[in-house]
């Protein structure tokens, strides 16, 4: 469990510091055997012992623990404002951790938008392999929640700003309302990061991220992470952490902990671009309307601006034409890439029904047929607005 071992840190009060001299040092003290300023990578699957069952400086299997790991949870750790943090080999792995910590016949309400895997896997695995029940509520409305509670509820899983749909839910509110109910509140920081919203300290009991997104940042590692200032909750992701082995390798962690440092820079891109394609977006004759959290029209608009420090780089819109526009148009950028995913440098674009969403075709979280997400990249935005531009043109 990292977050506070000094020699992790990198610093001795590594909170002292701010954001973006912790993403680049936290979790990260100069290697103490060469100097070397880049934490090194520990491909070591096991590690020699003093005597039977003393490990030195507690490493003894890789699963179990290994350096480069732990430099990297206590790094990601430190960004959120927690105590504690554990990574995954994927996101859903890291999601998985935390529905084991429910039992059979427990309910989980979650916002009626949010991506098509985490609700595939609540649904379809654990609800029908464990029992779990789940139930779609609009979240926007907090006071909402104490109508669907029941006896058996105990988690509500939240996105903000939620995937694909742009919606954004007061995490305060939301925190506020559950633990008088006695629940706990998990949110999905992936879009926002937390270079622009912090979760903990806004109430929320537990953050999980996909580490493949924005904190690896290049579309080249799968990754995942839990982060808790929750010590009970703790001891029991180290436990199924280790348990069921669903970790990355120290290569992952070596090439997220390399992304993390830039992810300062790289959001303040991401955002600036983002509000210039919107901009374009919201006067364009094929777009009957722009999902974006820092359009003043946008219904989450003031509660973004409350608890987020810029507004992202994701940005969803509908087409006039359609689906068969959406999908026309989605084969016309020649910038942006025809891919799943986000969260990159490089600029991507999808059709979720078809794509990302799929899974929830049919369900309460379905998603519009003319709807179109697009991953803002870091790119130069007079590129990527003239893409969109022509794009929008060919397929209107």
């Amino acid at each position: 469990m990292m977050g506070g071992d000094p020699l992790l840190s990198g610093f001795e009060d590594p909170n002292e510091f701010g954001f973006e001299t912790r993403a680049i040092r936290a979790g990260q003290p100069h290697d103490q055997r060469t100097g070397g300023v880049v934490t090194p990578i520990s491909m070591s699957t096991t590690f020699a012992q003093d005597s039977p069952g003393s490990p030195k400086n507690g490493y003894e299997y890789s699963r179990t623990g290994n350096p480069t790991r732990h430099a990297y949870e206590a790094c990601v750790a430190s960004l959120e404002g927690a105590q504690y943090g554990f990574a995954f080999a994927s996101g859903l792995s890291a999601e998985d951790a935390l529905f084991r910590q429910l039992t059979p016949g427990s309910q989980i309400l979650l916002g009626n938008d949010a991506y098509g895997g985490t609700f595939r896997l609540i649904d379809s695995v654990h609800g029908k392999k464990s029992g779990l029940a789940n139930a779609a509520v609009d979240l926007t409305k907090p006071e909402q929640i104490k109508e669907v509670w029941t006896p058996d509820s105990r988690m509500v899983w939240l996105e903000t700003p939620t995937n694909p749909m742009l919606s954004v839910f007061d995490i305060q509110a939301i925190s506020d309302v559950v633990h008088d109910l006695g629940g706990m509140v998990v949110v999905d920081n992936t879009f926002a990061t937390p270079y622009l919203q912090q979760p903990l300290a806004l109430g929320a009991d537990v953050v999980v991220h996909s580490a493949t997104k924005y904190i690896g940042g290049h579309s080249d590692v799968v990754g995942g992470f839990v982060a808790t200032n929750n010590e009970s909750l703790a001891e029991d992701l180290v436990y199924i952490q280790n348990a069921v082995g669903a970790i990355p390798s120290p290569f992952d962690c070596y090439l997220a902990l390399r992304g993390v440092k830039t992810l300062p820079v790289r959001m303040d891109r991401h955002c600036e671009n983002a509000q210039l394609i919107v901009d374009v977006l919201d006067e364009h004759d094929a777009v009957s309307q722009v999902l974006y959290p820092g359009l003043k029209d946008h219904p989450g608009h003031e509660v973004a601006k409350r608890q987020m420090k810029n507004f992202g780089g994701m940005v969803s819109f509908r087409v006039a034409g359609g689906q068969a526009a959406a999908e026309r148009l989605v084969t016309q950028t020649k910038v942006f890439t025809l891919a799943e995913s986000l969260g990159a440098v490089e600029s991507l674009i999808e059709h979720p029904g078809v794509m990302t969403h799929l899974s929830v075709a049919g369900s309460a979280l379905e998603v519009p047929d003319d709807l179109i997400r697009i991953s803002v990249g870091i790119e130069s935005a007079d590129d990527l607005v003239a893409d969109l531009v022509q794009a929008l043109d060919q397929a209107s």
